[in-house]
């Protein structure tokens, strides 16, 4: 019997998908260990590296980059297909669509910041539209939206900042032929 070995060629590009990945699923373990007075507020401190990703690879690289946080953080943290699992899941597609969308905007008036404000006030849309939909069939989670919204904009600008800051310090990298 003829055992046959595949072999899948490693690119640049999936080393660097792995090596952002990794980055993610750091700042969301990081992310996890912070106390926080309410649940569902957090930092959000995984969003610098989808933002970095963002500006300087693409949106298809943010995703794969996004998809596999959540993939790995979930399973990492022991949630994987619960119900946060699946929050986490609708916030991030919400903000990738968001992101998609707005980096069409004009760069001179739509960059790291605002970015991260509208890809932050879209992730907390998300889980509370899914939370509403599936876990709390009622339009009461709504009061909790000026909560989530106002802590969507204060952590959306500081992870904003913390890109834009990160971006001007490091040099853009060589493309890849």
């Amino acid at each position: 019997m003829t055992r046959s070995v595949i072999e899948l060629a490693v690119t640049p590009e999936d080393r660097r998908v792995a090596w952002l990945a990794t980055a993610a699923v750091g700042l969301s373990l990081v992310d996890a260990a912070i106390p926080t007075p309410l649940p569902g507020i957090k930092p959000g401190l995984a969003n610098i590296v989808t933002l970095i990703v963002l500006l300087r690879y693409g949106w298809g690289t943010a995703v794969w980059v996004s998809v596999l946080r959540v993939l790995a953080g979930s399973l990492l943290l022991g949630y994987f297909l619960a119900p946060g699992f699946f929050l986490s899941a609708a916030g991030t597609t919400l903000s990738l669509l968001t992101l998609g969308l707005a980096r069409h905007l004009p760069a001179r008036w739509f960059g790291p910041v605002s970015l991260s404000i509208l890809a932050a006030l879209a992730h907390i849309g998300g889980q509370l539209l899914l939370a509403r939909a599936w876990l709390i069939p009622h339009d009461g989670v709504f009061l909790l939206l000026p909560v989530f919204a106002a802590a969507a904009l204060f952590f959306g600008t500081i992870n904003g900042l913390i890109a834009a800051k990160l971006l001007a310090d490091s040099p853009a990298p060589e493309s890849t032929p």
